[in-house]
């Protein structure tokens, strides 16, 4: 008998039942709140448009943005032998497990206008990140760069080398093998990092607030919308909270088969 097909202890399956529950019953709770007939006037408010608009475009810099530094990061931690690597992934992964409040305050040491870097940006070029959409998109960016990296980095050490090597064999330069061999290769797992990074950024919540602000139409996104609109007005905060969801289901279905076998 096949040992996946075994009867599961009892024990085992209410324990995962009650586990699946408490992860799905609060889903539905949000679910069960939407006034379903007036979700399109919740999401047409000035608010709501605002909030949305500035999220998408905040969200789809971020992700360009950690693929341009993310994509050659992964390769150098995939490829490249050097004292301290492990370290170096460690400060890479840290955002992922780093509060996001911490986060933003971290930012903000940094890139603050009496920052690490801030003062010199202010100063010199006259760029100030902080409360500023640009603020968003690294607030973004920091904690969302973190999943491509990881996602492209496990792709890099999964390829089998022969054919880089049968390439370079034949005379191609390494930026040729990397151009014509070794990107097309990972390009999909390039697209669910991406995939990954885009969600997480659309749902940044405390990096954003500490480090940008909430700002009306400036730095307000849906989160930040959300919390604000929880009080003001229940019904566009429970619809740009389905929003929100209805995204994060997306993402996970569309990358199924990139993150558990299908049968």
């Amino acid at each position: 008998m096949n040992p996946g097909l075994r009867r599961p202890p009892r024990g085992i399956v209410v324990l995962a039942g009650i586990g699946f529950a408490f992860l799905v019953v609060p889903i539905l709770g949000l679910v069960r709140q939407v006034a379903w007939g007036d979700l399109g006037a919740a999401l047409g408010s000035e608010e709501a448009i605002a909030a949305l608009r500035l999220s998408l475009i905040c969200s789809v810099c971020a992700t360009a943005l950690s693929v341009v530094l993310g994509v050659p990061l992964a390769w150098v931690l995939a490829r490249v032998e050097f004292p301290g690597r492990r370290i170096v992934r460690a400060f890479v992964l840290l955002p992922i497990v780093l509060p996001p409040v911490v986060g933003g305050v971290a930012l903000f040491a940094a890139f603050g206008r009496a920052g690490l870097l801030g003062g010199a940006l202010v100063d010199w070029f006259g760029v100030q990140l902080t409360f500023s959409p640009a603020g968003v998109v690294l607030a973004e960016t920091f904690v969302a760069m973190p999943f491509l990296v990881i996602t492209v980095e496990a792709a890099l050490r999964g390829l089998d080398p022969h054919l880089e090597e049968v390439a370079e064999e034949l005379g191609a330069s390494r930026t040729t093998v990397l151009r014509r061999i070794t990107l097309p290769l990972v390009a999909p797992a390039v697209a669910a990092g991406a995939a990954l990074a885009w969600a997480r950024a659309l749902g940044e919540f405390g990096a954003t607030i500490t480090f940008a602000g909430n700002v009306s139409e400036r730095t307000r996104t849906v989160p930040l919308a959300v919390y604000l609109l929880l009080d003001a007005d229940p019904q566009v905060a429970v619809a740009l909270s389905v929003v929100l969801l209805g995204i994060c289901v997306l993402v996970l279905v569309l990358l199924r088969d990139r993150w558990w076998p299908s049968r």
